[in-house]
């Protein structure tokens, strides 16, 4: 469970209490960027979401209990996910399924496990970039010969800012679009263009304020990933094993957690047909 832009009720007003401003109950972007803050200074990513670790660290002990409402109706029989996936997500369904053509339950099955499998079972929404030095030498060995990763490590803003510039419509390191435009939703949209792309399709300014993807659109900007690749055609081809290995290999480009994948798209297919 999570608390973000849009959330309402008596957590917030607790939460609004904590950071010590007007407890309304509403989590606008006021209350975002003192989640922020706080989370900047108490050590958490700074991505102005609630969620359980942010929560556990304000109120040891304590449990979101967060009052979201399961839509009903439409062709998805949304409650049957209740439980299985967080409720926060189930909400966002209806809207992104009919933005981005999912019209029927083996393409949201297959759409649900990869999401769900990209982002740690929907709680990161945006990329973690603070790299140790011997980190970076492994994942990132052709940026960072030699000693250069001893002088990047555990910065995240000068990480991804020579990581991801000048590619990916960014410009050059200087610049620092690497951070701004880093990974962020279920399936992380990446680099200036894509989120130009987004901006466009969604009819939000996601460039000048690339944290709405992470924020508000963290379904949203994963079905446009869908979209843009083609993948729907491919969720069409069945509920077998090597359609979700196809699926697989386009959004991670290997099969990195294949069998994870496996067992939810099974797990939330059963449930929606």
């Amino acid at each position: 469970m999570l608390l973000k832009v849009g959330s309402k009720g008596d957590d917030v007003k607790k939460l609004q209490t904590k950071l010590g401003t007007a407890s309304d109950g509403i989590f606008g972007p006021g209350t975002e960027k003192l989640v922020k803050e706080w989370q900047t200074k108490n050590g958490l990513t700074a991505d102005g979401i609630v969620g359980e670790g942010t929560w556990k660290k304000m109120f040891p002990g304590e449990i979101i209990k967060e009052d979201v409402v399961i839509p009903t109706g439409g062709p998805f029989k949304l409650e049957k996910l209740k439980g299985h996936i967080p409720e926060s997500v189930i909400a966002q369904i209806p809207d992104t399924a009919k933005k981005f053509n999912i019209t029927n339950s083996l393409r949201l099955a297959h759409f649900l496990a990869q999401c769900g499998h990209e982002s740690g079972g929907f709680k990161a929404v945006s990329e973690n970039v603070n790299y140790s030095a011997d980190g970076l030498k492994k994942i990132f060995p052709k940026y960072f010969p030699g000693n250069l990763a001893e002088s990047y490590a555990r910065n995240p803003e000068k990480i991804a800012s020579k990581v991801y510039g000048g590619r990916m419509g960014n410009g050059d390191e200087a610049s620092k679009d690497g951070f701004k435009f880093r990974g962020r939703g279920y399936i992380q949209l990446t680099g200036k263009s894509n989120y130009t792309n987004f901006a466009k399709f969604i009819g939000e300014d996601t460039v000048s304020n690339p944290d709405l993807v992470a924020t508000k659109y963290p379904l949203a900007s994963a079905a446009f990933f869908f979209d843009s690749n083609k993948l729907w055609s491919i969720c069409d081809k069945g509920a077998d094993d090597a359609t979700v290995t196809a699926v697989t290999k386009r959004v991670n480009g290997g099969t990195i957690g294949l069998p994870d994948r496996i067992k939810h798209f099974k797990e939330y297919y059963n449930l929606l047909k």
